[in-house]
């Protein structure tokens, strides 16, 4: 690699924050002609379901509206290039929708995606899957070219740099799920989080007062909001998921 190169990773590992993070890269990305990039992490995999999409991490610099629908909506159950991902890891290009199409394999749900997302100039590009060693655990990402560049174009440019950019983005997921990431009205105070802290850590209602300086109905009233802000029931699935989240046992959350 070139030293600009080397430069570019070394910044990516050196964000401190995924809005950083995100910024960089997304610059990174339309240096290559991907201008639009769509990312998306679940820790809540099931055999049947993604999980809550409250609970994904999305990052995207698509226009909002395209993806409230595609996720909120639940549009992106049937998109082919989210059941590619699903189904492999690495890297494909999306000449795999011509062939689907051309085959004869695409759903009637798939193919009235496929025309949103050609509504949304969205038609040319590559898709990335993250390799996840829990079966709960999945993340992808796809890269959209900018407009005017066919997907001939796009196959060059990956012929061209797709090592290094596939490289650029696993170390770009990879940092994602090292930095605190909080999904709209789940953010916890420092309190809640020091008390959930403290529950990780094995302590007692009572030992968690004394060293909060708290009574044990506050420290219980810290809890019960940080699993209203969660979405759980317990307490210990408040840990798992602010864990998770990496909003507990971090200086910077």
């Amino acid at each position: 690699m070139t030293p600009e190169q080397n430069a570019a990773l070394l910044d990516l590992t050196h964000s401190s924050s995924i809005e950083e993070l995100w910024d960089l890269h997304c610059r990174r990305m339309a240096g290559f002609g991907f201008d639009r990039l769509l990312y998306g992490f679940t820790r809540f995999r099931t055999a049947t379901s993604l999980g809550d999409p409250d609970d994904f991490i999305v990052l995207s610099n698509i226009d909002s509206g395209y993806v409230t629908r595609f996720i909120n909506d639940g549009l992106y159950r049937s998109a082919p290039m989210v059941r590619w991902a699903l189904e492999n890891d690495g890297a494909s290009s999306w000449t795999l929708l011509r062939m689907m199409m051309e085959s004869g394999t695409v759903t009637d749900d798939e193919r009235r995606i496929l025309e949103f997302n050609a509504q949304n100039g969205i038609t040319a590009g590559y898709s990335i899957s993250f390799r996840s060693l829990s079966d709960r655990a999945k993340g992808a990402i796809a890269l959209i070219a900018e407009p005017g560049m066919s997907q001939a174009d796009v196959d060059a440019v990956w012929d061209a740099s797709g090592d290094l950019i596939q490289l650029m983005n696993n170390i770009v997921h990879l940092k994602i799920l090292t930095l605190p990431y909080n999904p709209p009205n789940q953010t916890l105070t420092k309190r809640q989080r020091e008390a959930l802290e403290w529950v990780g850590g094995g302590k007692t209602m009572q030992d968690i007062a004394t060293i909060m300086g708290l009574t044990p109905a506050t420290v219980e009233k810290h809890l019960r909001l940080a699993r209203e802000a969660l979405n759980v029931d317990t307490t210990a699935q408040a840990v798992l998921k602010a864990a998770l989240q990496n909003q507990m046992f971090n200086s910077d959350a």
